[in-house]
């Protein structure tokens, strides 16, 4: 496997200064952050625990979408949200959750059978994995119709 890797430029001050994030794939090029959008309203740029929100999203998912096909089954949708939420620590930020929501159609699927799946997808997922340290991941996941 190959790393995957991004990039970031900066210049100024912390609270004053700019950002510039970059992936290799070119998905995120120059995509500007900073205090006001990390901390405030801005919303021309991204931050940090964005960005992990929607990795997080994106690697559950996937691992979703393997875990249900190595049962032979195959969904028509799936849709997840990823809410990280940055408190305050001491003189510095933790975050202290990630809230992962799935909506998912699939066909002849039943509940606990869903639910198992989507348990196991999220211990399985390597980007939970790797924010072990997160005091509180939790999965809310809803089977459409």
């Amino acid at each position: 496997m190959a790393d995957k890797k991004a990039s970031v430029h900066w210049e100024g001050a912390g609270k004053t200064g700019q950002g510039k994030v970059s992936t290799e794939t070119g998905a995120l090029k120059d995509y500007p952050y900073g205090f006001a959008s990390r901390f405030g309203d801005d919303r021309k740029g991204t931050n940090p625990e964005e960005i992990v929100g929607a990795a997080h999203a994106a690697c559950f998912t996937m691992a979703f979408a393997f875990a249900l096909e190595a049962e032979g089954l195959a969904a028509t949708a799936i849709d997840t949200r990823a809410a990280v939420r940055l408190v305050k620590d001491g003189e510095g930020f933790k975050i202290d959750r990630i809230a992962l929501e799935l909506d998912a159609s699939i066909p002849g699927i039943d509940e606990a059978k869903f639910q198992a799946i989507a348990k196991g997808a999220k211990e399985a997922c390597p980007l939970s994995k790797a924010l072990a340290s997160v005091p509180e991941i939790t999965l809310k996941a809803t089977l459409q119709g």
